[in-house]
């Protein structure tokens, strides 16, 4: 069944900005559950879902890279950059344009971005993307073999499929987090930046402190990007010291 949807249009309220736009109301169809129903409303009403079709962003988390980049400068032309957890390819779209890695702006730099995800990446030109489960025994072999040296970023935006208990999740998310810090660790340049995504939960602890170690600045943040609803928060690890100053 189509979905149904309903506009309620908001009062300009004297602001001079003229009318709001309407916000969707979706109601539920049958065979839908409600959950899904709240979603789907929530997707609709999203101007960051809105803002990356206008802009041709294959999703609203690339804002979250935007805001998090504009705020701490870790992306230039001329970098090497590590995607982990790339799919849907927000993330890559805006590491590609911030390093100049298709090329496109001939006074600048080129730099390289490399995006490994469990799920098919559509194509990007300035991107080199592999299908790979990061936790299968010597995946981070394999992607240091694609990346043929060091890297100047790792991100790593990998999540695990939700279970409905908060606390597993959490445990999930932190030991994405903790393989992707360790492989950073391997492969960033002196000077390099770790950013991932994390979920509140208490047992990220460890993490901070070890972050704490290797890295000159450690920053956690919740981009406004981020939905307000969402235990998610992004760790910004800057200034790494190198493994000979730590071990």
């Amino acid at each position: 069944m189509a979905q149904k949807t309903t506009g309620k249009r908001g009062t300009g309220g004297g602001s001079g900005r003229g009318a709001r736009d309407l916000r969707v109301k979706v109601k539920t169809a049958k065979g839908r559950k409600l959950s899904s129903t709240r979603w789907l409303e929530r997707q609709l009403n999203d101007p960051y879902v809105a803002r990356a079709r206008r802009e041709g962003y294959r999703g609203r988390a690339a804002f979250k890279l935007i805001e998090l980049d504009d705020r701490f400068g870790f992306l230039k032309p001329g970098m090497r950059v590590v995607d982990l957890g790339c799919a849907p390819g927000g993330w890559l779209q805006v590491a590609v344009d911030r390093v100049n890695a298709a090329g496109t702006k001939p006074a600048k730099r080129q730099g390289f971005v490399l995006g490994v995800d469990l799920q098919e990446v559509e194509p990007l030109a300035g991107a080199e993307v592999h299908v790979l489960d990061f936790l299968d025994e010597g995946a981070d072999l394999r992607v240091k073999e694609w990346l043929g040296g060091k890297a100047d970023v790792v991100l790593s935006d990998m999540a695990a499929s939700a279970s409905g208990h908060k606390q597993t999740d959490h445990l999930r998310i932190m030991a994405l987090c903790e393989a992707a810090a360790e492989f950073a660790f391997d492969v960033l340049e002196e000077g390099g930046t770790f950013v991932a995504k994390v979920l509140a939960g208490g047992a990220e602890g460890g993490l901070q402190a070890l972050l704490k170690q290797r890295f000159a600045k450690v920053h956690n943040v919740k981009p406004p990007a981020s939905r307000a609803d969402s235990s998610e928060k992004y760790v910004v690890a800057l200034g790494y010291r190198g493994a000979a100053e730590t071990d």
